[in-house]
């Protein structure tokens, strides 16, 4: 089961990934990550040159430092997580995910796109985060560090 929330409500912009860090416990370090579909502008160039390609493949530990180092504003992308045993070229063997223009965020019963991700990060036009993850407990510490945010079955119920 694919567990979500929306948070797009009581922030003084979206997509602050060192707040979503934080507020899942930092366990993004315990992954590798797929980061697809990006639109951001960080000041670092060298930053800007990792997040500019068709895809980034990146640890968390340097994930972590990247956005430590510069917690810009991110638009669009899909920060996908892998078990750290999961290979690039295994990760490769599906289409890439995007977030501009995918409707599968809005339908039921959630899912992520790809199919070996643990957790989805999804800033989404500026004007809101998705996160998904199988760990009921991740999506939790989200919705409670995030008090505005919302369990996204019933957001997208209210919908129907």
């Amino acid at each position: 089961m694919i567990y979500g929330a929306i948070n797009h409500k009581g922030e003084p912009y979206y997509t602050d990934l060192k707040k979503v860090f934080d507020s899942i416990g930092n366990i993004q370090k315990q992954y590798n990550w797929l980061i697809t579909d990006c639109d951001c502008y960080p000041a670092d160039p060298r930053t800007a040159a990792i997040l500019q390609d068709e895809y980034c493949w990146i640890s968390g530990e340097n994930l972590t430092d990247l956005v430590n180092n510069e917690n810009f504003q991110w638009i669009w992308a899909v920060l996908s997580a892998f078990d750290k045993g999961t290979s690039l070229s295994d990760v490769l063997r599906y289409d890439l995910p995007y977030a501009d223009g995918y409707e599968g965020f809005w339908k039921l019963p959630l899912t992520m796109q790809h199919p070996l991700a643990r957790i989805e990060i999804v800033p989404w036009d500026s004007s809101l985060t998705l996160i998904f993850s199988d760990d009921k407990s991740v999506i939790d510490s989200f919705t409670k560090a995030f008090p505005e945010s919302e369990n996204l079955v019933d957001y997208i119920k209210n919908f129907e």
